[in-house]
C-alpha cells in the first residue's frame, strides 16, 4: 500500500526538475536492487511509461530518489530493497550464463530453484566450462567482485590435450598476449599427464593444470594454453575469492551465511545494505531435484518446499511369517572332533616328545592332578539256584536225571 497520496499540483510537490537535482540513487538501480528487473530492462520500463515516482510518470532513467519516496511499475508499489545476500552455484557444463539466450539455448537461471529472488550472476562462465558461479541479488556487489582492481584469484582446473613443460607455463607469470589481447599474469603448475606417451612428452596425453589468475576475461584459460599449444577439453573453476567450490553437487545452490558476507565483502557493500544476523534460510531444492521428487510420486509444496506424499502412501505392509531355516548339516570332520574324547584330541595334537609325560597321554595339562577314578557300581551277579550248586544234593530233593 502507498504511504502517503502525492499530489503532483500541491504546493513543494517535487518536480521533474527537482528530482533531477536531489541527492539519492538513481532510479534503475533502486529498482534492480528491488529484484523488478535488470537496470537495462528498468530503462525500457520508463521508456514505455510504466515507472512512476510519487504518482508522477518517468520519461528518463536519470532520475534519484530520496529516503520516503514511492516507487510504482504498472500500479505496483515497489517495496525496500533486501539485504546483499550470496549464493554458491555449482555450474554444470551446457548451461548459458545469461538471462536471455538469443539462440533459445538452457541457461543457469532457467535452472535455478523457484524459491529463489531475482539474482544476478558475478561474472560468467562458458557454455562447456562448470565449477563455481556466485550469485547474488545486489548489482554493486557484483560489478565490485568482478573487477580486475578488487584482485579476488579465480582458481581454475584444466583437462587439456598435448605436450608441455612446467618451464613451458611458467612463462605466464610474465603476462601473455594473444590476437591483440593482453592477459596478466598467471600461476599455472602442471599436475599429473595421463596416456601413452605423457613420460617421454608425446602429443597422445592428457595433462591436468590448475590456473590461478586475477582478470577473469573472456575465455582466458583456453586461448592462453592454445598459446602454447594445448586444446582445453575440460574446465572447472574451483574457486572465486574466499569461496571455494567444495563438495557442492552440481546444479546445487547454497547460500551463504550473513556472517561471512559482512567479514569476507563487508568493503565491497554500502553499510545500508549490509545483511544482519547469522543463519540463512534452509537449502533449495533445485527443478532437477524437484522433478526427480515428483517421479517418485511426491508433490512440492509451497510453503515448505519439501515432499508432501499422497494419503496412505506409508501404510503397513503384511508382515510375512517365514519358516525357520533348516540347520545346516555339519561335515563329516566336525563330527568326528565332536565324537572324539578330549584325551584322544590332546594326544593327537601333541608333538610325540610329549607324549612321553604321562599327563598328556591322559589328556592332562603338566602340574594338573589326575582326578581318582569314578565309583562306578558294579552289578552283582544273580543268585544261582540249588541246580547249580556243587555237591550231592540234599536228602529229599529232587533226583538227578539219568
Amino acid at each position: 500500500m502507498i504511504d502517503h497520496v502525492f499530489d503532483p499540483n500541491a504546493p513543494g510537490s517535487p518536480g521533474q526538475d527537482t528530482l533531477e537535482s536531489s541527492d539519492g540513487e538513481r532510479v534503475a538501480k533502486a529498482l534492480a536492487r528491488a529484484g523488478v528487473a535488470s537496470r537495462r530492462e528498468v530503462e525500457r520500463l520508463i521508456v514505455a511509461g510504466r515507472v512512476r515516482l510519487n504518482g508522477q510518470v518517468l520519461d528518463t532513467p536519470a532520475i534519484k530518489i530520496a529516503p520516503g519516496d514511492v516507487l510504482t511499475v504498472d500500479g505496483a508499489v515497489v517495496g525496500a530493497p533486501e539485504p546483499a545476500r550470496v549464493w554458491r552455484y555449482h555450474k554444470p557444463a551446457g548451461l548459458v550464463t545469461t538471462h536471455k539466450d538469443p539462440k533459445d539455448r538452457p541457461t543457469v537461471f532457467d535452472h535455478l530453484p523457484a524459491g529463489l529472488p531475482r539474482v544476478i550472476s558475478v561474472g560468467r562462465l562458458d557454455l562447456n566450462t562448470e565449477g563455481l558461479l556466485l550469485l547474488t541479488n545486489d548489482g554493486a556487489l557484483a560489478r565490485a567482485l568482478e573487477l580486475p582492481a578488487t584482485g579476488l584469484a579465480r582458481r581454475y582446473r584444466a583437462r587439456a590435450r598435448g605436450s608441455t613443460t612446467q618451464d613451458k607455463l611458467d612463462t605466464l607469470k610474465d603476462g601473455l598476449t594473444v590476437e591483440g589481447v593482453h592477459y596478466g599474469p598467471i600461476d599455472a603448475r602442471l599436475d599429473k599427464a595421463r596416456g601413452e606417451g605423457a613420460k617421454e612428452g608425446g602429443t597422445g596425453a592428457n595433462l591436468w593444470i590448475t590456473l590461478i589468475l586475477h582478470e577473469g576475461k573472456n575465455r582466458e584459460v583456453r586461448k592462453v594454453l592454445e598459446a602454447l599449444g594445448l586444446t582445453v577439453n575440460r574446465l572447472i573453476r574451483l574457486s572465486y575469492g574466499p569461496f571455494q567450490l567444495g563438495t557442492l553437487e552440481t546444479g546445487a545452490v547454497e547460500e551463504v551465511g550473513p556472517r561471512v558476507i559482512r567479514e569476507q565483502l563487508g568493503e565491497h557493500i554500502a553499510p545500508q545494505n549490509l545483511p544482519t544476523g547469522s543463519g540463512v534460510a534452509t537449502p533449495l531444492a533445485t527443478k532437477a531435484q524437484t522433478a526427480a521428487g515428483a517421479r517418485r510420486g511426491g508433490v512440492l509444496s509451497e510453503d515448505a518446499k519439501k515432499p508432501a506424499y499422497k494419503p496412505g502412501w506409508a501404510r503397513p505392509k503384511k508382515r510375512v511369517v517365514r519358516p525357520h531355516a533348516k540347520p545346516k548339516s555339519s561335515s563329516p570332520n566336525a563330527k568326528a572332533r565332536e565324537t572324539e574324547s578330549s584325551p584322544a584330541r590332546i594326544a593327537k595334537s601333541a608333538p610325540k616328545s610329549a607324549l612321553r609325560n604321562p599327563a598328556v597321554r591322559s589328556g592332562r595339562t603338566p602340574g594338573q592332578r589326575a582326578s581318582p577314578p569314578s565309583q562306578k557300581a558294579v552289578p552283582r551277579p544273580p543268585k544261582s539256584s540249588g541246580a547249580h550248586r556243587r555237591g550231592p544234593p540234599k536228602a529229599g530233593g529232587p533226583k538227578p536225571r539219568g
